[in-house]
């Protein structure tokens, strides 16, 4: 006849704590309070009844959304541009920022779809690059929203936000050194000024 197994103090202590929390299978059902019975209320730091909390605005399905707005989850091009290292001299910068740097060619992707915009800038930053150029300025144009009733939120500008990640994938990234909005004599918000970096000898 076997004896039986006694448990050692690693599995006495495993086995309390697992039936420490366990739930029973069919739990006791509580006496249902009377129909009339008053809610009791909520606890209130100021030993009251607490305020009920304000009413969600009202909405209606199909109305738009402003995806502009400060609570948006995605941060804006001003943040993400703000948030970029500072690579080209300090004091270029300040100045090309202030619109004091003539930039050396432009090119203007305004009204083109993004299937036509990418090759016509790969192009442009590519001969731009091979020509010597330091400042180029791209132009994107503001932008709008183009579908108000769109299922997901939609950026107004989609070239104003694509060209900034082309610019920085391959083949152009390794010749760009800075990208930054430019200044208002020269497009403001609706286009970029693009410092590249010097061919390598």
């Amino acid at each position: 006849m076997r004896r039986p197994r006694h448990l050692s103090p690693e599995e006495r202590a495993l086995w309390d704590h697992v039936t420490r929390n366990d739930l029973p299978l069919k739990p006791v059902r509580k006496a249902a309070a009377p129909a009339d019975a008053p809610l009791p209320a909520a606890p209130s730091s100021t030993g009251g009844v607490p305020a009920l909390p304000a009413p969600l605005p009202r909405f209606v399905i199909g109305e738009r959304a402003d995806h502009r707005r400060s609570d948006d989850l995605l941060p804006g091009l001003a943040e993400d541009m703000a948030r970029m290292p500072l690579r080209m001299d300090a004091r270029a910068f300040g100045r090309m920022a202030k619109g004091k740097l003539t930039p050396e060619a432009r090119i203007d992707l305004h009204g083109l779809t993004l299937a036509e915009a990418h090759p016509a800038l790969r192009e442009f930053i590519l001969a731009s690059h091979a020509a010597g150029r330091r400042l180029v300025l791209v132009i994107t144009g503001k932008g709008k929203l183009r579908d108000e009733l769109a299922p997901m939120p939609a950026r107004e500008g989609v070239l104003r936000h694509q060209v900034p990640q082309w610019l920085a994938m391959a083949p152009l990234g390794p010749m760009v050194l800075q990208i930054a909005p430019a200044h208002l004599r020269h497009g403001g918000t609706g286009a970029y000024y693009v410092y590249l970096r010097r061919q390598r000898t």
